[in-house]
């Protein structure tokens, strides 16, 4: 069960519908890599289909005080049909079927839409709240693809290093308490199940062997990969859970399963809310983290449906219900004056974002601006976490 942050149910409806009485009709053309971004909206056509997250298209069903799509389709006459997906992987494929209009993806999918054409440059003039956007979160690796913008921010989160108070007499500084060979902890350490996973060992590798060289814990050559591949098939006897499944994450914190190990901050918040001795920081190492992004299919037959589902989720109202609904920042300082956590989340602090690292699709083109090296693209990250996991 979710963890409702905010108890508001009102939503932008008379922004989006005065977006199309100003909208003209036309669309742009198309490229020989894909199609062009669209210059003017049209008539909605009615329907547009997403692609989502679990919790990121709520129409009151779970919860009825979280509806963001039953006044949208009131707005805008776009009907809204979603089907959520569990990982990045599955969103990849799906959205090749060319079955969806729009997509949520995190930064280990959306690199992989964009350079295989399965999503379309967005035109952010068409988006008007996209302005109020975070800068922090614009023209990232993740959601732009040679200086052109390919979607809009939604929200952002870092992976934390999560602890049992009772078994921690003082907060962890460090991620050390999760990599160490011989960890008082064997067992009872959790990570996620990716193998984006290998970022953060990266990561903690880039922090404390700096003789690696690692600028970029996505971006690892064949020897550095060689040494965050070591590093996990180490940790690898000390985990007692690989999970996904938030939900289930939280519920080995509550029996006791598992002590410590990587977590968002919303398993945290549910487990806080239930009298759990939890607790969550962001180690000194920095962190990986998420930045997901809504993007339009570069086949859909309904892009103003499409664009108008973009503004409505950059609205802050309902960008503050839909983010606080999940438990992540919101992608602007306007939505926060709906919701009254964003302090927790660190929502627009720019110092924080700036020691995350985002979910990026790892390429064979290295993503820190080496030429004169190759680097191991998401196949080999895909390989590799098979092996470790065994």
């Amino acid at each position: 069960m979710r963890n409702p942050m905010t108890r508001r149910a009102g939503f932008a409806g008379l922004a989006v519908a005065s977006i199309v009485i100003l909208a003209g009709c036309g669309t742009g053309g198309s490229t020989a890599e894909g199609p062009a971004a669209l210059t003017e909206l049209g008539d909605p056509e009615g329907a547009v289909s997403i692609l989502a997250w679990p919790g990121y298209v709520e129409d009151g069903t779970n919860y009825p005080e979280y509806d963001w799509v039953s006044g949208f389709e009131e707005a805008t006459g776009c009907m809204v049909t979603t089907k959520t997906y569990g990982t990045s992987d599955e969103a990849v494929s799906l959205m090749k079927t060319g079955d969806y209009d729009v997509v949520a993806a995190s930064g280990d999918a959306s690199l992989r839409m964009m350079v295989a054409g399965d999503v379309q440059p967005v035109n952010t003039d068409l988006v008007p709240s996209y302005a109020g956007i975070y800068d922090f979160l614009k023209n990232q690796s993740h959601n732009s693809l040679d200086g052109v913008a390919y979607g809009v921010p939604h929200g952002y989160g870092a992976n934390l290093l999560q602890y049992n108070t009772e078994v921690f007499a003082e907060a962890p500084t460090s991620w050390s308490v999760v990599w160490e060979a011989n960890s008082p902890y064997a067992g009872k350490i959790t990570s996620y199940d990716s193998p984006i996973y290998i970022a953060d060992a990266a990561l903690y590798l880039m922090k404390t062997q700096p003789d690696l060289g690692i600028t970029n814990p996505y971006a690892l050559d064949e020897t550095q990969f060689a040494a965050a591949v070591e590093l996990l098939k180490v940790q690898r006897t000390n985990v007692g859970e690989y999970w996904s499944d938030y939900l289930a994450q939280a519920q080995s914190f509550t029996t006791g399963d598992s002590v410590v190990g990587t977590s968002w901050q919303v398993i945290t918040n549910v487990l806080q809310g239930e009298g759990a001795p939890i607790e969550a920081v962001l180690p000194v190492e920095g962190s990986t983290g998420w930045s997901d992004t809504w993007m339009i299919s570069a086949t859909t037959e309904a892009p103003t449906c499409a664009y108008l589902w973009l503004e409505h989720m950059a609205d802050p109202e309902t960008n503050a219900m839909a983010t606080g609904y999940f438990g992540e920042a919101p992608s602007s300082d306007a939505a926060c004056s709906f919701r009254e956590d964003c302090e927790a989340f660190h929502a627009g602090d720019a110092a924080y974002a700036a020691q995350l690292w985002y979910w990026t699709t790892p390429t064979a083109e290295c993503l820190d601006g080496r030429t004169d090296a190759v680097c191991m693209d998401y196949p080999a990250w895909t390989q590799a976490w098979q092996e470790i996991k065994g």
